[in-house]
């Protein structure tokens, strides 16, 4: 008897030596992510618009929990974190990737990233142009390329190519070009779809140019269910989401979903990451008082409307007191809490949220 308890007490003591080794391995084996570059609209924008001479300024008190205590802007249409901020910080960042138009963003800075994000533009170069000065997604790439060639001027082409190419990529755009098109009420279904059929075509040149200019691991926000934010509920005076706008976001994901599988398929080495947005607010807003929000269809920092959409967080606005309770911080965006919801399925999620593999395994890859 005893030496059968000896011999379990044993194989039981390897097994945990295995495990032990094989934990110690895959904490050895996770890549350091040398850079992040990322693109598109308010979502990722952490300041390049104080820069431009636009309406569209993130200005208090938007980031007001995220200076703690300080009033001081900080770029983002969110009351502290945005999903990127909460990315990096996961991935091992201790900055933050700063906007690409600061003077700050100089030297050596640019290796470790750069944001070119920009509120209200999109995958047109019209789109956003009624706020004033923007960078569309062609410029942002253009900005990007500057970018990389100020990298090679300080590293080498070899180094930078290396650097390039192991780095993150994360886009975010599309969102404002079909808010743009939900606008016309008029316009057929044919004509609907004869517009996100260009968009599409549109976002590929720009994608594969961004892959051109070096970039290999690629992550691609899809929209959102962007009828149920507060700025379309009070556009069109519904309580509930608005069905038609719901409809053309899903209508594009189906497309871009597609597009980023071909690329992926025929552009040597990239891997093209799509990050449902919509399953995962969507899935937030279903069930929202199973995350422990009380509010999802107002916006917390409001100035008029219903549901706080008609017009942006402003320096005049009222901001609720608990942040934590809403999904929307605005008109448009969600709150650093609902952040944090999504960051984590795009962290760490299966593929319903985050496909053909999450953040965390690009990463590593």
């Amino acid at each position: 008897m005893g030496t059968i308890l000896n011999m379990s007490t044993i194989i039981s003591a390897i097994l945990y030596q295995i495990l032990v080794i094989q934990l110690l391995l895959n904490m050895c084996s996770a890549k350091e992510v040398p850079a992040i570059f990322a693109f598109g609209d308010s979502l990722y924008e952490v300041g390049n618009n104080f820069y431009l001479d636009t309406l569209a300024k993130p200005t208090l008190p938007n980031g007001i929990d995220f200076t703690k205590g300080k009033r001081r802007a900080s770029g983002r249409y969110t009351n502290a974190r945005t999903i990127l901020d909460i990315i990096e910080e996961e991935l091992g960042f201790t900055n933050y990737t700063p906007p690409y138009l600061s003077p700050q963003t100089t030297g050596d800075v640019i290796l470790k990233g750069v944001n070119y994000a920009s509120s209200g533009s999109g995958i047109f170069n019209s789109t956003g142009s009624k706020f004033g000065d923007h960078i569309c997604m062609d410029e942002q790439i253009n900005n990007f390329e500057k970018s990389r060639q100020d990298i090679v001027s300080k590293i080498g082409a070899a180094a930078a190519r290396k650097l390039l190419r192991d780095a993150l990529y994360f886009i975010a755009i599309g969102a404002n070009d079909i808010m743009l098109l939900s606008s016309n009420v008029s316009s057929s279904h044919v004509e609907n779809i004869k517009y996100l059929d260009n968009m599409i075509f549109k976002f590929k040149s720009q994608l594969m140019r961004v892959y051109n200019l070096d970039a290999r691991k690629i992550a691609v926000t899809s929209a959102a269910p962007l009828g149920c934010i507060p700025f379309e509920r009070d556009k069109f005076s519904i309580d509930d989401c608005v069905p038609h706008v719901n409809e053309l976001a899903k209508l594009y994901n189906v497309r871009l979903k597609i597009l980023l599988s071909e690329l992926t398929k025929h552009l040597a080495g990239s891997i093209f990451i799509y990050m449902n947005s919509y399953t995962t607010l969507e899935d937030v807003l279903q069930n929202y008082k199973s995350y422990g929000f009380m509010n999802a269809d107002s916006a917390c920092c409001r100035v008029y409307g219903k549901h706080g959409g008609k017009l942006p967080c402003i320096f005049y606005a009222r901001v609720c007191p608990n942040r934590t309770q809403y999904v929307f911080w605005d008109a448009y965006h969600p709150t650093e809490k609902a952040n944090f919801i999504l960051a984590k399925h795009a962290l760490d999620g299966s593929r319903q949220y985050i496909s053909p593999i999450n953040i965390r395994q690009l990463a590593n890859s």
